[in-house]
């Protein structure tokens, strides 16, 4: 049996225990990161895992401090009474089949309150299948909740070589319907650019690479800008004395 396949048969055999061990414990809609906003009220330490692919490790950047999650962890550090790590768990080229035994077995055991799960990107360009996307991404969410961890979703970007790879909207889709599924916040990372992009509040040489995959510094600032507003928000319900939305001002579309 070939590595390829047996790797194929361990993460079947994953995704088939997660979603067979038992019901996916049921989400409080009105507090997104539960997690989050109970360590910040207790004033405990935040730990955030930044998880995904190239667009989380900063290729395209002009230097590793650029990347979003570092970025992330500079704003919320400066607006928060806790100590903020944002760890970045970024590794470029990685699809679905590669994340969910990295989410198994590197991320959900460093037992972060929150991780920012950017996927669908490479996905499209390796031709993984979308059922088998959703169904991996599903299982993914189902572990992160049996750990009691707080989970937002990012959605593909803009990129003149996913539209020319074609079928990229539809991992897009995958993940709003997945997002809605477990009652947990997406970023829409490609409504946003598309707004940067016609408002010109962004060049276009800031906001991505020349690679025409990657996003660049200005597209990195404004991206972590935006989880940062997300974050705020989705605990603000639960501690509106110690974050709230407001105070990260806003670069683009909301989700409905």
């Amino acid at each position: 049996m070939s590595v390829v396949r047996e790797a194929r048969r361990s993460i079947g055999a994953a995704i088939g225990a997660l979603l067979i061990a038992a019901a996916i414990p049921s989400a409080h809609a009105d507090t997104p990161l539960r997690h989050c906003a109970a360590r910040l009220a207790r004033r405990g330490s935040l730990l955030i895992v930044a998880f995904g692919s190239s667009s989380t490790e900063g290729i395209g950047a002009s230097d590793p401090s650029h990347a979003y999650p570092q970025r992330l962890e500079r704003l919320l550090a400066a607006r928060l009474p806790v100590r903020v790590v944002v760890r970045n768990e970024g590794i470029g080229g990685q699809d679905a089949d590669n994340m969910l035994p990295r989410l198994l077995r590197q991320v959900i055991p460093q037992h972060p309150a929150l991780v920012i799960w950017q996927t669908g990107s490479n996905d499209p360009l390796r031709h993984v299948p979308v059922r088998r996307f959703i169904a991996e991404t599903r299982a993914g969410l189902v572990a992160l909740r049996r750990a009691g961890i707080d989970t937002m979703l990012m959605e593909p970007q803009v990129s003149p070589v996913l539209h020319r790879a074609g079928g990229s909207r539809a991992y897009r889709d995958a993940l709003r319907k997945l997002g809605r599924e477990f009652g947990v916040p997406v970023i829409p990372r490609y409504e946003l650019m598309q707004h940067w992009l016609a408002a010109g509040t962004i060049p276009a040489t800031s906001l991505m690479a020349p690679d025409g995959l990657h996003m660049a510094d200005g597209g990195y600032a404004a991206l972590a800008r935006e989880v940062a507003r997300e974050i705020a928000q989705d605990i603000g319900a639960s501690a509106p004395a110690v974050l709230a939305a407001d105070t990260v001002p806003a670069t683009g579309p909301r989700l409905k």
